[in-house]
């Protein structure tokens, strides 16, 4: 029997409420998604990467970007994204699913390979996540589920919140669905690396900035450093207030 076929998939759209485009503004001299791909393709346990974008117009850009790297795209429905990931999924003959957020530009490989072992490791797992107990920082979220758990929560899934978000209809149902978490020895969570404002991506561009001339393959270790060595920039998105999911 052949392993199970591991795909990375990344939702992304322009239409962002808070800051518009993020995804393709500039991240050390590339887009910002191109960058997150960049790490992402270092990761030891996945066997393809797929765009999930949506069939408006203003995501075209981002088609065009993923087809220029060599990724896979698929696209559908800019608001019910539970089908987008379904049907990325389906086309991408995936048997496990990595779900990536693409504002998330120091995604880290090996965390996200460690997730992806724990739910190989585990035959009575459905779905692993290093954000059911928060210790990494923001922007490091790592989300691992089976295809049939994807398929389930997709056919039976009503709820619009849960529509957009995934997988709220899982780790919202814990006497239904088997989770197990990823967790860090040190909470880092107060730490912010997402992008979802000019300050978030101020901070991202610092890591990146100091990082990547020196070392482009850096890791989740060099940006805490960063962060300890440079605590005056990490503060400066400490105010901005996560979006509920």
């Amino acid at each position: 029997m052949s392993p199970p076929r591991v795909v990375v998939v990344v939702q992304a759209r322009m239409g962002s409420s808070r800051l518009p485009g993020k995804v393709l503004m500039d991240l050390h001299g590339r887009p910002l998604l191109e960058r997150q791909i960049e790490r992402l393709r270092r990761s030891l346990t996945a066997d393809a990467i797929v765009i999930a974008t949506s069939t408006h117009a203003h995501d075209d850009a981002i088609a065009d970007l993923a087809t220029t790297l060599g990724i896979g795209v698929f696209r559908g429905d800019e608001e019910d994204v539970l089908a987008r990931y379904a049907g990325a999924a389906a086309a991408s003959h995936a048997d496990i699913v990595v779900r990536i957020t693409a504002d998330c530009p120091l995604v880290d490989p090996e965390v996200l390979d460690r997730c992806v072992a724990r739910l190989l490791e585990d035959d009575d797992l459905d779905y692993v996540s290093n954000t059911l107990q928060r210790t990494y920082p923001r922007g490091l979220d790592v989300e691992v589920f089976t295809r049939a758990v994807l398929d389930r929560a997709h056919h039976e899934a009503r709820d619009p919140d849960d529509r957009e978000h995934v997988t709220r209809f899982v780790w919202r149902q814990p006497e239904r669905f088997r989770l197990g978490g990823v967790a860090e020895r040190e909470d880092h969570s107060a730490l912010r690396w997402t992008v979802d404002t000019q300050e978030d991506l101020d901070v991202v561009r610092a890591v990146y900035d100091y990082l990547y001339p020196t070392r482009p393959d850096f890791g989740y270790a060099d940006a805490l450093a960063h962060a300890a060595e440079h605590p005056d920039v990490h503060a400066r998105n400490r105010h901005v207030r996560q979006k509920p999911a």
